[in-house]
């Protein structure tokens, strides 16, 4: 099979530059503190208070097997984050990437004989409709790494410029020690993991700690070779070749937000090594910290194990909303977990949230007035995003036998992305 090389990365693949709709977030009267959020390097709740517009970047998919109960816990935890930023009176810049080349979607297009492209392009189109059904906002960059070529390229070239990365063959690896020695970063900052388990969980998370010559065997890639069989893009002096995981995110985020951003959010698997080095690129490249705060999602399981592409134990929001489960009651049943929390996806779950949507739908219709919701959602979700707590409050106004006060369904509605009115 020979090379695919692309004089252009809009030859190869378009690019998901496109996002999804944006769903209706009413205004709410006043506005609601800013939200608490649990850092990971500080183990600490911090305020992610911006100083001016809120800039948060989560980490998207590699376009296969999408969207599963996984993705859609960790985007509706920083979709919370988003509305509540919007309710205290921030404005928002939101970014996402889409890994829309890399290892396992080449093998995946490999193995299915689809090509990547068309692989990339039709995941990307499920996963966006899947968002837009469960009324997630959507970022306002949404970035496919095939269209950041060159930036990355450029950023690879000043890292071997400043001594900060090194050749190593066809490939360019980044210099973990010159880096710290140079920046305000160094290894573990973000992870705090003792050395051991670094090296284990670069092999299982896309790393080769095997690999001979590296002055670091946790040095991660930079810039990929050209490799038969394989997409790549001319590099310039970098010769041809593909951009490494953790670049393609420090290069997208520095291209979209100030630095440091507000938020860096992502899947708690993404702590080591992704968001370790994109924060460690990031300081080499600009002298600054990456975020102020490292937010991180639970995982969450199906039959026991962690829900997992390579595993195949995969629930996925296009079946369940094919089979005619209102999307709002997925919300629901996700919401019904606290977000950093790992938990398992069962058919109880479900059916809780199906139950809880139809018992609201029901108390919206009723008579009589209960005591507002508004601040006390506002306290609840603003102390680490406790959407469980919130529901609780909705429940129990639901439970007192009273109708919902005026502006319940609008702050519920603006809050936690359930339209309880409109189907």
């Amino acid at each position: 099979m020979l090379s695919t090389a692309f004089e252009n990365p809009q030859d190869a693949y378009a690019g998901p530059v496109k996002s999804w709709n944006r769903p209706e977030v009413p205004r709410l009267p006043g506005h609601g503190p800013a939200p608490l959020l649990w850092d990971t390097p500080s183990r600490s709740l911090l305020e992610a208070r911006p100083l001016a517009i809120a800039n948060l970047y989560v980490c998207g998919i590699t376009p296969y097997d999408a969207t599963h109960l996984g993705h859609a816990a960790t985007y509706l935890a920083y979709d919370t984050l988003i509305r509540l930023w919007l309710d205290a009176g921030y404005d928002v810049t939101y970014v996402q990437n889409v890994t829309d080349v890399d290892d396992p979607l080449l093998e995946r297009a490999a193995a299915t004989g689809v090509d990547w492209r068309e692989l990339a392009a039709s995941q990307v189109a499920l996963f966006r409709g899947d968002m837009q059904s469960l009324a997630i906002v959507p970022p306002d960059h949404y970035i496919g790494v095939t269209d950041t070529i060159q930036p990355i390229v450029a950023a690879v070239q000043r890292l071997l410029d400043s001594g900060t990365a090194y050749r190593l063959g066809p490939d360019v690896y980044f210099d973990s020690a010159a880096a710290a020695a140079a920046s305000p970063w160094h290894l573990g900052q973000e992870s705090r993991l003792d050395r051991d388990t670094m090296l284990a969980l670069s092999a299982q998370r896309g790393g080769d700690p095997e690999t001979a010559g590296k002055r670091d065997a946790i040095d991660p890639v930079l810039w990929r070779g050209e490799r038969e069989g394989e997409p790549s893009w001319p590099g310039g002096e970098l010769g041809t070749g593909r951009p490494g995981w953790h670049i393609e995110c420090s290069v997208i985020a520095q291209d979209y937000l100030d630095i440091p951003m507000t938020v860096q959010g992502g899947g708690n698997d993404l702590v080591f090594p992704h968001h370790e080095f994109t924060a460690g690129h990031t300081a080499a490249l600009t002298g600054h910290d990456h975020a102020e705060i490292y937010s991180h999602a639970g995982l969450v399981a199906y039959r026991g194990e962690k829900m997992s592409k390579s595993l195949g134990n995969l629930v996925l929001v296009s079946q369940l909303t094919g089979a005619g489960v209102d999307p709002r009651a997925i919300r629901l049943a996700v919401l019904a977990h606290h977000y950093r929390d790992d938990w398992e996806w069962t058919d109880l779950v479900l059916d809780e949230g199906i139950g809880r949507l139809h018992a609201w739908a029901e108390w919206a219709a009723r008579a009589g007035q209960g005591e507002p919701l508004l601040d006390r959602l506002r306290g609840a979700l603003v102390r680490d995003l406790n959407t469980p707590a919130a529901l609780a409050l909705v429940d129990a106004a639901v439970a007192s036998g009273a109708g919902p006060a005026a502006g319940d369904l609008t702050a519920i509605h603006a809050l936690l992305g359930i339209d309880v009115e409109n189907h």
